[in-house]
């Protein structure tokens, strides 16, 4: 009888019925939880539904049974590979490949595993292995062609996705590639126009409807992209990458934060070392000034990245640690596995008389804080010795900053479009002798294109506040207050160390505007403490030294940037907790620029947080007149604002350690005539200190420039050096 069910089972399953199969297998198993064959065939059916986690456990369960069976290894393998558990996933194929030498399906598989591992010279030689066993072997050509897109070989993997498609036109994951390809090439309709045909074909392929979400999103469909990820969440609920991209999105254009949380959740229940989650799911939760267990969730990160595991993205890392050697551990990590060296590092022809081309790449040409920085620097390159190019991944907001940084360069190149090959010969084809990474991990990076490298020089600058982990980055330009001396061994990159500042700043801002507390709710007699950085820089004995402050300076209130309402929600209940009525913490919401900067003449005392400083805010706060306090920091990013504040001649906002901290605003809370002074010192300063001169500042960043170019013509390897003060 078991045998019969068995039988009709599996002609069931071959038919595509999967929920009679499921039936079926469930009752031979129910009569004898040790059947291999239904625990087997029962694993490869949770497999094809994208259960992976439950795939696992049966085909675990099957091998229990009869150890080493090599087709139980061999979907195995590709349970554990989705799981993200690719060493594992080897693992089993060696064991099938070593069983079954002439099997080309073993071949293949384990072609793709190593693809994922970064071994993808070993992946395309076990490809070509398994085509030689079997020229017409349909998974063989299509993991070839993922390996090749892998690789960033876009058109030669589209072509294999044309043949493979020639031969089997229904084959839905070639299909389904070709569309993924095609949007790596920019061509984002045509590949929304494949997933549509995949879905017509297959309407419960979940991976055609998370890719066709996430081509959407990049052609700002937003709505519609919700609409797609929810459809993959209705076939298969549990999808990690659908439950992961969804809460991106509707974190990132949609401010929800509560549902982008649960998502994670959901993702991290279904596969707990998902790449990233853990660290991205932290994050979410400092927005939301959720600090439960986030002591014990830091320490787990803290432990997964000295592992050698994805567990954090590098821009969520610096706001959680202040280890120098953590924070290069884990950006060496996420470029390995995210933005490999695709090459060794051509060679260029001898560079021809002229001036010095220096090519910026950036997704921030707008009205974003990238460019209130640096539209200054653009704009002050001295043309005969330097040309300036913008290569650019931006959209256009309409904003008068996009405007002044377009014309600011001698060309403004749109590569948002293009793939990181396509637009790497772009740069290449400019003649660009020096390139420079304006986004590093933030923003909307294209650290593809600099693992490509298309210039001879290659320099790490403003956007992302530490080292990349790459060894195609040749330098990162700094000072000696963010990366002191002795501290080179903690960046990939050759450190430069600018005299002043490291930050650019521009002293075209517009003149402050005049503003009044009750306009903001503000009590008029009040000392108003304030932060205005993003809720996820604020950490919770951060948060309880502040509320300590206003436990002791009666009267007093803490002003913050308003973020999602949980975070509000959260920030009240933990100051009531702490005995500090709720009612004291005023929380301002979002404004243009201009008039952001003017309200901030409202505060008497800016608080700044660790490990991760105010950056482009310090800025804006000390060009409004606005006192600035920091605690020196142990890592680039808690030690910008020190920088800052040097520069500005405010050299005794500095403190060394919190106790300090606490005792220096508590001080100039209650002395008035000191606070004052300090205010009258940063108007005069403003006007002289070497911050805000942008011609100053621009000048030291082209002597690093040709210092760079030097050496390159001299045929040396990058070094670190220090720029001459001027």
């Amino acid at each position: 009888m078991s045998q019969q069910l068995l039988q009709q089972a599996m002609a069931l399953h071959q038919a595509g019925r999967l929920d009679e199969a499921e039936k079926l297998y469930q009752r031979i198993l129910t009569a004898a939880p040790g059947d291999y064959p239904a625990l087997h065939l029962m694993g490869l059916l949770r497999l094809m539904q994208g259960r992976l986690p439950e795939a696992l456990v049966l085909l675990q369960r099957a091998l229990a049974v009869q150890p080493g069976a090599p087709e139980t290894l061999a979907n195995l393998g590709i349970v554990l590979s989705g799981l993200g558990r690719h060493d594992e996933a080897q693992a089993a194929l060696d064991s099938v490949v070593r069983a079954r030498p002439n099997d080309s399906r073993a071949w293949s598989n384990r072609g793709a595993v190593r693809s994922k591992l970064g071994q993808s010279t070993e992946a395309l030689a076990d490809i070509e292995r398994a085509l030689a066993l079997d020229a017409g072997n349909l998974d063989a050509l299509n993991n070839r062609g993922l390996i090749l897109h892998g690789l960033g070989r876009y058109e030669e993997a589209l072509a294999g996705f044309d043949l493979l498609l020639a031969r089997a036109p229904d084959y839905a994951d070639g299909r389904h590639n070709r569309g993924l390809t095609l949007r790596e090439l920019g061509r984002a309709e045509e590949a929304v126009a494949e997933f549509d045909r995949v879905i017509a074909a297959h309407p419960s392929h979940a991976g055609a409807w998370v890719n066709r979400a996430g081509t959407l999103w990049r052609l700002e469909r937003l709505d519609e992209a919700l609409e797609s990820y929810g459809k993959a969440l209705a076939i298969n609920p549990g999808l990690p990458e659908a439950l992961e991209s969804r809460s991106n999105l509707l974190w990132t254009r949609r401010q929800a934060l509560a549902p982008a949380i649960a998502d994670l959740q959901r993702a991290l229940a279904v596969q707990p070392d998902l790449p990233y989650a853990a660290g991205d799911l932290l994050q979410l939760k400092m927005h939301a000034g959720d600090w439960r267990n986030f002591a014990d969730d830091k320490a787990k990160l803290d432990a997964a990245v000295r592992a050698g595991r994805q567990a954090a993205q590098p821009f969520v890392y610096q706001a959680l640690s202040d280890s120098p050697a953590d924070l290069l551990a884990c950006a060496r990590i996420f470029a390995a596995r995210k933005y490999p060296a695709t090459a060794p590092r051509p060679k260029f022809e001898a560079r021809k008389p002229g001036p010095i081309r220096i090519g910026y790449v950036c997704g921030e040409f707008r009205a974003q804080a990238t460019m209130y920085l640096a539209a200054g620097l653009f704009e002050q390159h001295d043309r005969a010795k330097f040309e300036i190019f913008a290569f650019d991944n931006s959209r256009n907001d309409g904003s008068a900053m996009r405007a002044r940084v377009t014309a600011a360069f001698d060309k403004f190149i749109s590569i948002a479009a293009l793939s990181d090959r396509d637009a790497a010969a772009r740069i290449r084809a400019e003649g660009v002798d020096i390139l420079v990474n304006l986004n590093g991990y933030f923003g909307k990076m294209r650290m593809g294109v600099f693992a490509l490298s298309p210039a001879p020089v290659q320099v790490n600058y403003l956007g992302f506040p530490g080292t990349l982990g790459a060894d195609y980055m040749d330098y990162i330009l700094a000072d000696g207050v963010v990366i002191p001396d002795g501290e080179d061994r903690f960046y990939d990159e050759k450190v430069v160390r600018l005299p002043g500042s490291y930050q650019i700043n521009d002293d075209r801002r517009a003149p402050v505007g005049v503003t009044s507390r009750a306009g903001h709710g503000l009590p008029e007699s009040a000392f108003v403490f304030c932060n205005f950085n993003y809720g996820y820089k604020i950490l919770p004995e951060q948060f309880a030294l502040w509320l300590r402050l206003l436990g002791q300076a009666p009267g007093s209130v803490l002003w913050l940037l308003a973020g999602d309402p949980l975070f509000a929600q959260n920030l009240k209940s933990e100051a009531a907790r702490h005995g500090v009525d709720p009612q004291r913490l005023i929380f301002a919401p979002p404004l243009e620029l201009e008039a952001h900067v003017a309200r901030m003449t409202l505060g008497d005392l800016f608080l700044d947080s660790l490990p991760y400083n105010a950056h482009t805010t310090a800025s804006d706060a000390l060009w409004a007149g606005l006192p600035l306090l920091t605690c020196r920091g142990t890592a680039f990013a808690g030690r910008v604002a020190a920088s800052l504040l040097y520069a500005v001649g405010l050299p005794e906002l500095v403190t060394e350690n919190p106790a300090d901290y606490e005792r220096l605003a508590l001080t100039l809370a209650r002395d008035p005539a000191l606070l004052k002074n300090y205010r009258d010192r940063l108007k005069e300063n403003r006007r002289l200190a070497p911050l805000f001169d942008t011609a100053r500042t621009t000048r030291q960043i082209e002597a690093a420039y040709e210092e760079m170019m030097a050496r390159r013509l001299r045929g040396e390897a990058p070094q670190g050096f220090a720029v001459a003060s001027s």
